[in-house]
């Protein structure tokens, strides 16, 4: 069983300012899991984690994180903007992206921020861009093939298809280009690589950690080059569903340890930095999406209507994913109704659950929807003219701050041309 981070009768009172629906953050939990992150990495005097801006793009939030040290991994202009906007500038931001426009290389270089190459011919745009090279450069690295784990204690396997991305470089690639950078002047290099996202795993990480060791360690002997830095990048997950384990942070973080002990402490690069660009595992539980019923309808199914819709959420209708849901109020009264919970757009997949067993739902209750504090607004949009909802913050104090405000029809029509 989930448990919102904040009762009915808050609830309630939030929604006479705010009015449904809105994004409500936990300040207390995510600094406090921001704060174990950093403890369960402890043994790396370098370690750093760079939240994936992405995953909520709200500057209270980047904010917060700064504050307990984290830096920001960012992916495009916007991004880059917004985190200067917050202070961090620098070697605190680390710009990874992917087909990038030349604009966005020159105001990554302005900011002094670490910059991840995702391709081999991106070394020429880099250069033409800025006229020389940064003394410390990444490279994304993709070893094709396909990535997995074997059974975990969620009784799944972990799989992805790296051979299938369109990130980074294969294996002949890193070398070529870490050669190919040192004759233009980096003296520094970072390696990075993403394989699988959402892993219920203790595992992944080490697994990641080995993979990126044993070549740091071979282009360290083939090419002279300098590590500086192995970056992990995100895919730790998070539970969704009521029943699956959480990750255990310290269990990972040994593990990580064990194999920088195993592979680089030999070869005398144990003092590499360990970097991460977690998004999910940073956010996701400590937000949600607050919403009303407004309406039920009875006919083949009962359906149970609320004002938020998939352009507030958008992951159960693009890809089927699973939300938890609390009827707030009744949060232990029997689970004797199904329902299809939906909202108001002329698209049969706007559902944010299809025959979920819930509470009797009555007209006004407040429904909380579980973790969404990462990649839930980020995601939003305005299709049949929805309007994107308020963000809002409660503090450790109790009380509560706007982040955004919600969007009105002016800001919807502001863009176009009569």
């Amino acid at each position: 069983m989930k448990t919102p981070f904040v009762t009915k009768e808050k609830l309630e009172e939030i929604a006479k300012e705010y009015p449904t629906p809105f994004y409500l953050y936990d300040e207390r939990g995510i600094r406090e899991n921001a704060r174990e992150l950093k403890k369960a990495f402890a043994w790396n005097p370098g370690f750093r984690e760079y939240f994936a801006v992405k995953a909520t793009p709200t500057p209270g939030i980047l904010k917060i994180l700064n504050q307990e040290g984290c830096g920001c991994d960012c992916s495009s202009m916007a991004e880059l903007v917004m985190s200067e906007k917050c202070g961090v500038t620098g070697e605190n931001i680390m710009f990874s992206s992917n087909d990038t426009p030349d604009s966005e290389f020159q105001k990554a270089y302005n900011l002094g921020a670490l910059i991840n190459l995702d391709d081999i011919t991106l070394i020429d745009d880099l250069y033409r861009v800025i006229g020389k090279m940064p003394e410390i450069i990444s490279c994304r690295y993709n070893p094709g093939g396909k990535f997995t784990l074997g059974e975990t204690r969620e009784g799944f396997q972990v799989m992805d298809n790296p051979g299938d991305a369109k990130y980074g470089m294969t294996r002949d690639q890193i070398f070529q280009a870490f050669r190919k950078l040192s004759e233009m002047g980096v003296k520094r290099f970072g390696l990075h690589a993403f394989l699988a996202s959402n892993t219920l795993s203790n595992d992944y990480f080490p697994e990641l950690a080995k993979i990126l060791c044993r070549l740091a360690a071979e282009l360290r002997q083939e090419t002279g080059a300098e590590i500086a830095f192995l970056n992990l990048s995100g895919g730790v997950g998070i539970p969704y569903l009521p029943e699956q384990n959480k990750n255990n942070i310290y269990a990972i973080g040994e593990g990580v340890k064990r194999v920088w002990d195993e592979i680089l402490k030999p070869v005398g690069l144990e003092n590499v930095k360990l970097y991460t660009e977690l998004g999910r595992y940073m956010l996701g539980p400590y937000g949600c999406l607050v919403t009303r019923a407004i309406h039920e309808k009875h006919i083949y199914k009962e359906y149970i209507g609320v004002d938020a819709c998939a352009c507030n959420l958008m992951r159960p209708a693009m890809y089927g994913a699973y939300h938890h849901i609390s009827v707030m109020g009744k949060e232990n009264a029997p689970c004797n109704n199904i329902y299809d919970v939906v909202g108001g757009l002329c698209e049969n997949n706007d559902k944010f659950a299809i025959d979920r067993a819930l509470p009797k739902i009555d007209r006004g209750d407040l429904l909380v929807i579980h973790d969404t504090g990462a990649h839930g607004f980020a995601m939003g949009y305005n299709y049949n003219g929805k309007l994107k909802s308020a963000e809002l913050l409660l503090k450790q104090d109790g009380s509560v701050e706007l982040l955004r405000r919600a969007e009105t029809l002016d800001d919807y029509f502001r863009t176009l041309v009569w």
